[in-house]
């Protein structure tokens, strides 16, 4: 540890808040009084690239840990980074270095981690920038805009050797693990069917807008960074940017990762055969939005389809859930969300009497914030130095970012699409193919490694 980050760690530290900063930062209070003492070799530098959303409900999560200090937040909005400063301000007592520009950030050898909070179309550039500048890195899911990013961070990660952990937190709720244990058992039977789904009945249409110029104190050309160049719209900006296709894919990825990774999980597999799509803006056609409102998609796999369906302003999802899983068996399906899980099972009738073929099991309730569970998993495989304690790696995030684009493809497409895992990538199918690549405008590059 440095000398300089000794002194850091017997000292509160701020900027002016508001203020994009490269200097020494200034005394404003001790967090000391308000966290648990942990010894400087346990304590964890944090900083925040993308504050606005996830970002910062994942850098609040991390702030739960004793030892875990934000140091220091990028963002190409100068309101959020006011906000932040504030709300760190009020939650610890300090104030960060603030930064418009997240490279010149990662200069700081001081910073032990960094949170990748910012839309999907930056994930890549954000997290290979970080890993070479020597940082752990908690990157937000998907994990990437395209199938070819995935590849290059799997890569980045294996080179740099350091904690990669994506977050699909569910991968860290004993209850699905219970609930997967369910599944691998045999109770439920054969199954042949896997339904994943997201019902967001809270997501209104997004009216049309003109283009404007961009809010004062944002920094618009570093936002779009690889996406294409296009003139400055409020509805692509901060959470809406997931419903157009230049920087992520709908809820087929943004909700997506997070049902497919369980339910892909729970099945042992990893790719699927083919994948057919079909869906459109059938709830709001005259909205901005470019992603599909309504999508059905079916992924075939070895032994069982798997079935993701997904529409925005209806509530009502299958079982009744606005989310979930269900694992669909000869004997039972067993339906699981966040909420919990549960085990319907199929009858039989001998001799006239209806008999359960495997015992009914009432609703299971989660019992934790599963969110603070893996931003610690991700502390404590720092403090060990040991990747092997990650509940979702960098491979594991993949899997299902992958797949999720997959059925985006097969959509846009309008065909199904057949997948050679051997190859990687689609067999005789180039435009297909095509989507598989990212295309980034200049001067940004894809990472070579």
């Amino acid at each position: 540890m440095t000398s300089s980050r000794r002194t850091f760690l017997k000292q509160s530290a701020a900027a002016a808040a508001g203020a994009t900063i490269t200097g020494a930062l200034s005394p404003v209070g001790s967090a000391e009084a308000r966290t648990p003492r942990v010894a400087p070799s346990d304590q964890v530098n944090v900083a925040v690239i993308g504050a606005k959303g996830m970002g910062w409900s994942d850098m609040r999560s991390h702030l739960k840990i004793a030892g875990v200090n934000c140091v220091a937040i990028a963002d190409v909005d100068r309101s959020v980074l006011t906000e932040r400063s504030e709300n760190l301000r009020s939650l610890r007592g300090t104030a960060p270095r603030l930064y418009d520009d997240y490279r010149k950030m990662l200069e700081w050898k001081d910073i032990d981690a960094v949170i990748v909070g910012t839309p999907d179309h930056w994930h890549c550039l954000a997290m290979t920038d970080a890993l070479s500048a020597g940082k752990h890195v908690y990157v937000e899911k998907p994990i990437a805009h395209t199938i070819e990013e995935c590849r290059v961070m799997q890569a980045a990660t294996r080179r740099a050797g350091k904690m990669v952990q994506v977050g699909q937190w569910q991968r860290s709720g004993t209850h699905y693990a219970n609930a997967i244990d369910y599944v691998r058992s045999g109770k439920l039977g054969k199954i042949r069917v896997v339904k994943v789904w997201a019902y967001q009945g809270w997501m209104m249409p997004v009216p049309v807008q003109p283009d404007s110029a961009p809010p004062a104190g944002v920094n618009y050309d570093m936002w779009l960074g690889p996406a294409p160049k296009r003139p400055f719209n409020p509805n692509r900006f901060h959470f809406n940017f997931r419903w157009f296709w230049d920087y992520a894919g709908g809820l087929m990825t943004d909700w997506g990762v997070h049902e497919i990774d369980i339910a892909l999980h729970a099945m042992n597999v990893t790719a699927p055969k083919s994948v057919v799509a079909s869906g459109g803006k059938f709830a709001y056609p005259d909205g901005a939005s470019e992603t599909p409102d309504t999508l059905q998609a079916v992924f075939e796999y070895d032994g069982f389809n798997m079935l993701w369906e997904h529409a925005t302003g209806i509530d009502g999802g299958p079982y009744g859930k606005p989310e979930g899983i269900a694992f669909i068996g000869n004997d039972g399906t067993l339906v699981l969300n966040r909420g919990g899980w549960d085990v319907i099972p199929e009858t039989t009738t001998r001799q006239g009497v209806r008999q359960f073929k495997t015992p009914a099991l009432p609703l299971q309730f989660n019992q934790e914030d599963i969110l603070d569970k893996h931003t610690l998993n991700f502390v404590q495989a720092i403090r060990a130095n040991d990747a092997s304690m990650l509940t979702c790696g960098i491979d594991t995030g993949s899997v299902a970012a992958i797949n999720a684009s997959m059925g985006n493809i097969a959509l846009l497409t309008g065909r199904k699409v057949h997948w050679d895992a051997a190859a990687g990538e689609f067999t005789n199918d180039a435009e297909a193919n095509a989507m598989i690549k990212a295309n980034y405008r200049a001067p940004y590059v894809l990472p070579k490694i």
